[in-house]
């Protein structure tokens, strides 16, 4: 099967070494040809929910094992080829929700 490309509101598994922690990240940014780098922009997802400020709590997605939130404070931004996985896509509302929080964060 063909790899396919990221796309906004897609959460992937993304395999980030021996240094950092593979976990599903949400895609905020897809790397596109006119982006001055060959990244993508995302927010990790976590289980260990603290319900505050910089998270997005989701409930349990079917396509997830846990209960689970987006943090993001924890934006990155790396090659794609980590995102070795897609796991499922948000809704609209959480998408919503996400964009409400990184505008409240960085005060947008």
């Amino acid at each position: 099967m063909a790899r396919t490309s990221p796309a906004v509101g897609e959460v992937w598994f993304a395999e980030l070494g021996m240094v950092e922690k593979s976990r599903p990240v949400l895609v905020l940014a897809p790397d596109e040809p006119r982006n001055a780098r060959a990244l993508v922009i995302v927010a990790p997802l976590t289980s260990q929910i603290r319900h505050e400020r910089g998270e997005v709590y989701l409930g349990k997605p079917r396509w997830l094992p846990k209960e689970s939130a987006v943090n993001v404070q924890g934006l990155a931004s790396f090659d794609e080829r980590k995102l070795t996985r897609r796991l499922g896509t948000l809704t609209t509302e959480q998408m919503t929700a996400v964009k409400a929080a990184l505008r409240d964060l960085l005060g947008l």
